[in-house]
């Protein structure tokens, strides 16, 4: 370690044990400055005494065989559970094959230790109905797991949701094959978990893996925690296609921590509507009030993504994450048929590897104004990265059009290595740096 990079790397120390002293108060502060409440810091699990009767579906005619369709017989205890004033549905040790599957309100799900519920891969198992895909509403697949208006909704146990998906990524690679500018929507797949309009959400320890689309998506939820969930599809050898792990869209408050997540797409991306005129649009909102912690990344297409479909975003934390093979660690997708506003997001206490440490630049693919005469003007403001050590390929991967506008960036206390270290401050309005130090320089 040459003389400038050991004194960086002091004056880094020095800056994060005075950073660590300021913790418990910064703990407590969304990034615009306003309280983050009580209900952020519960991390307490839900046990599966307390849920209610237990309907286990061995016990209704439900037979472990990993090749035998029991989607009816499965829904018939979901829908008796509920008949019968609620209760959680149980899946005992075992495989059970299943297609969409709908709870209903005061009924939960708990997938025991060594137990899989396995989704078919046949689309025809998945009804089309009334959905939420890619920004719009629209008619698409149910997914395995749905819950539509189910207040208080949970998934426990340390199991594994198995979406079966390797037919659906065949597919959907030999369409792409025929026409490269196909979209994601024009191969059938189902998402392994829907979650709609229903508040006060817990999922916990389960596993939710190979998923035929989106990983977990939920609309229009409030107060969703995600706790110690492993999330993974693959990218190799047959790369899953737009297996996002955590999709949320119009949501607010929600806690995701102690979380693995390794995805052929993003690990989580934040949704709320496209198009030039989305932010009028009732069906579209915001993402407010959102905390990321304590996890681990694996491979993913961006740790922490606004966009593509992304409207408005406010006060979203992503800290204390280990990223090991990422492309990007947080990406700014400035689609320019679209308003939008990405502010108030912080990410720190980060360590690992990723191609890009920022990426923001104009998201292009299937752009249409719809008639609009003029571009929308995108924002995005106070985002404040800091106590950063990272490898990466690209320090700052930032490009931006007429339309973009950055401003009120904040780089604090970060050890960076990259093969391209280019840095053009100038891009944003106020940019504050302090205590970084690319490739052994320190930047002013």
């Amino acid at each position: 370690m040459n003389k400038i990079t050991r004194l960086a790397f002091i004056s880094l120390l020095i800056s994060l044990t005075l950073f660590a002293n300021q913790n418990t108060f910064s703990q407590n502060l969304w990034p615009d400055g306003t309280e983050i409440s009580p209900w952020f810091h519960d991390y307490s699990k839900l046990q599966l005494e307390n849920l209610g009767k237990q309907y286990v579906i061995t016990e209704h005619g439900v037979l472990a065989d990993s090749m035998l369709l029991q989607t009816s017989k499965i829904q018939w205890v979901i829908d008796q559970a509920s008949q019968n004033g609620g209760g959680v549905i149980v899946i005992p040790k075992g495989t059970f094959l299943s297609g969409a599957l709908f709870f209903k309100p005061n009924t939960r799900l708990h997938v025991s230790e060594g137990a899989v519920l396995k989704g078919s891969d046949d689309i025809a198992n998945y009804p089309l109905i009334p959905s939420r895909m890619e920004g719009q509403n629209l008619d698409y697949f149910a997914a395995l797991v749905n819950a539509y208006e189910v207040d208080g909704f949970s998934i426990t146990g340390t199991g594994t949701i198995n979406g079966n998906g390797l037919k659906y990524w065949e597919a959907f690679w030999q369409r792409r094959k025929e026409d490269p500018n196909c979209t994601n929507l024009e191969v059938s797949r189902p998402r392994l978990v829907f979650i709609w309009k229903s508040n006060d959400i817990q999922l916990q320890d389960v596993k939710l893996i190979n998923a035929g689309f989106w990983s977990s998506h939920y609309y229009q939820c409030k107060n969703i925690k995600l706790l110690d969930l492993t999330i993974t599809s693959p990218h190799e050898p047959v790369k899953a296609p737009s297996t996002d792990a955590i999709d949320l869209d119009v949501v607010s408050n929600v806690l995701i921590k102690g979380c693995y997540l390794a995805v052929n797409d993003d690990a989580i991306a934040l949704k709320g509507g496209k198009g030039p005129w989305a932010d009028q649009d009732p069906n579209n909102g915001e993402n407010t009030n959102i905390i990321i912690e304590d996890s681990e990344f694996g491979f993913c297409h961006s740790a922490l993504t606004n966009g593509s479909e992304s409207i408005h975003n406010k006060n979203v934390i992503m800290r204390n994450v280990k990223v090991q093979d990422a492309v990007r660690l947080l990406w700014l997708k400035m689609r320019p048929d679209t308003p939008q506003h990405y502010e108030y997001i912080t990410v720190e206490n980060i360590t690992g590897q990723a191609r890009s440490f920022l990426y923001v630049k104009p998201w292009t693919q299937f752009f249409d104004l719809k008639g609009r005469p003029e571009v929308p003007i995108s924002y995005s403001d106070h985002i404040t990265m800091r106590n950063i050590d990272l490898e990466c390929e690209i320090f700052f991967d930032v490009a931006i059009t007429e339309h973009d506008r950055l401003a009120d960036f904040k780089f604090e206390n970060l050890i960076i290595k990259a093969n391209k270290a280019d840095f053009n401050p100038s891009i944003v309005d106020g940019f504050e740096v302090k205590n970084v130090v690319v490739n052994g320089k320190k930047l002013d």
